[in-house]
């Protein structure tokens, strides 16, 4: 029964989250991602204690699996917010910040 109720909310969870994210403003999605690189990394700290406590190998095969992804997850996440990052940096040493210099 306990594999259920775990298998219940994390449709929840996922039917929630899909909808909360549907509903961001494009403007709102760097500062997005970059609270979500930290929830991340806590899903990583989570998956590597529960692989540190694994006694059978299907537990450690799934952990390993989780560590793999969330890992994954967490680089993925710093690389799309750099590059995001970087369509707001200006060209040239002149201009002000958050403005963008045309070229003739």
């Amino acid at each position: 029964m306990e594999g259920w109720v775990a298998l219940y909310i994390f449709m929840l969870a996922a039917f929630t989250g899909y909808e909360v994210i549907g509903r961001v403003p494009a403007i709102l999605h760097t500062p997005l991602m970059s609270g979500s690189n930290f929830i991340h990394g806590v899903v990583l700290v989570g998956a590597m204690v529960i692989l540190g406590m694994a006694d059978t190998t299907t537990e450690r095969i799934v952990g390993f699996i989780a560590v793999f992804l969330g890992a994954g997850n967490v680089v993925g996440g710093y690389v799309v917010t750099e590059r995001m990052l970087e369509m707001f940096k200006t060209s040239g040493s002149g201009g002000k910040a958050g403005t963008k210099e045309t070229r003739s």
